[in-house]
């Protein structure tokens, strides 16, 4: 680009790079004619030519000159018209980046309140969050409390439990303790099973003998004894028997065990003419009741020789409530003499109520034909005072004329 006065000369321009280059011809011709004619002598003819060829170039040099003022003129007009659209450009981009700027401004300011209240909202829900986690885990912790709570008692029956139960070894391990939970067992089961006067507890008999318990059964068979016995000795060391030698040695000395006992109530329980001819052994664990039946037969044959039976809590119940089935029926038959009277006082009474049925139904029948005749006269009552309202004095049918009312049978 060059810069002559006022007007600048672009070379990217192909209007001014041609005239540029047509003035560069035009030089490069009036150069070489001078050359030659500075070497000119030849002829004439050649100078005349060559003045012809210059007043030509001349003229088209005045021409390139008016065209150059003219492109001069028309590039200042092109350049003012550029100024204008490039001021234009500048005024539109500076109006768009105003707006763009506004528009960025308005979007930061939106973006910043959504960012805002999402922030709020945020914190909100952590808010409610943190409150919902605090809550739960407050519940959790009572909860977790009470479980603890539950545990802790849970944990004081348990010692509560394992003292008992070593109460309870305590009372199996001594044998007069033994005996009285044998004792309390067999009144807990005979007290359910039996009426309050059909059996004694701790019974004095005429030999000086004291039973747990005698129930008063009639003849036959009579008072019937049943004594507890508890072996614990005997079947604990058959439990903890280990070899076959230990486990026969424990079964002969639960068998000595159980054969004293029964020696021993068939000799103080069974009195002639007393008491009946048996008497029943209450073992208070189905344990020991089934190991005796199950590995002792004979021993429990031998018992039932000597007519002493020997019962478990569950057989207990079930023999009891066979007494109570016969003392029942003893009753019913001492009270049969009272029903046959009371039955012949209930005969006699439903026949005088067949008796008072009777008359009155009679009653009730004769009163029903009384009311009967009473309609009838009622009705025929009715037609004549109808026939007086009416004036109607027509004369009288015969079967309307009165009739005597019937005299009462009541």
């Amino acid at each position: 680009m060059i810069q002559i006065g006022s007007t600048t000369l672009d070379f990217s321009d192909p209007l001014t790079l041609g005239l540029t280059v047509g003035a560069l011809l035009a030089l490069f011709v009036v150069v070489l004619l001078f050359i030659a004619v500075r070497r000119a002598g030849q002829s004439t003819r050649i100078t005349r030519e060559m003045l012809g060829q210059m007043g030509r170039m001349s003229h088209d040099v005045g021409v390139l000159g008016d065209s150059q003022h003219t492109l001069a003129a028309n590039i200042k007009h092109v350049s003012d018209q550029q100024a204008q659209g490039q001021e234009r450009v500048m005024q539109s981009m500076e109006r768009r980046l105003a707006e763009v700027n506004q528009q960025v401004a308005e979007r930061l300011a939106d973006n910043a309140l959504k960012s805002a209240r999402s922030m709020s909202d945020m914190q909100e829900r952590m808010k409610e969050t943190l409150t919902g986690s605090s809550e739960k885990t407050t519940k959790s912790l009572t909860e977790l409390q009470e479980r603890l709570a539950t545990i802790d008692r849970a944990q004081t029956n348990i010692e509560k439990l394992s003292g008992d139960v070593l109460t309870l070894q305590d009372i199996l391990s001594n044998k007069q303790t033994r005996g009285a939970f044998g004792e309390i067992q067999l009144t807990d089961i005979v007290g359910k099973a039996l009426p309050a006067d059909s059996f004694t507890l701790q019974a004095t008999l005429s030999n000086g003998k004291r039973a747990d318990c005698l129930v008063h059964l009639p003849n036959p068979p009579g008072p019937i004894v049943i004594d507890a016995k508890f072996p614990l000795e005997s079947y604990e060391a058959l439990r903890r028997a280990e070899t076959k030698v230990e486990q026969e040695a424990a079964l002969r000395q639960l068998g000595t065990a159980v054969r004293t006992h029964i020696k021993a109530i068939s000799e103080k329980y069974q009195i002639e003419g007393e008491t009946a001819d048996g008497a029943i052994m209450f073992l208070p664990s189905e344990a020991v009741y089934a190991e005796l039946h199950a590995r002792l037969p004979a021993v429990v044959r031998e018992g039932f020789a000597a007519r002493v039976w020997i019962v478990s809590p569950t057989t207990c119940m079930a023999t009891l409530n066979t007494m109570r089935a016969i003392l029942k029926d003893a009753r019913m038959r001492e009270q049969a003499g009272a029903i046959r009277k009371e039955l012949g006082l209930l005969n006699a009474d439903v026949e005088r109520l067949t008796t008072r049925v009777g008359n009155l139904d009679r009653h009730f029948g004769q009163a029903r034909k009384d009311v009967e005749d009473i309609l009838i006269s009622a009705e025929k009552a009715g037609k004549r005072s109808g026939r007086l309202h009416n004036f109607d004095f027509a004369e009288v049918a015969p079967d309307d004329a009165p009739m005597p009312l019937a005299p009462s049978k009541a």
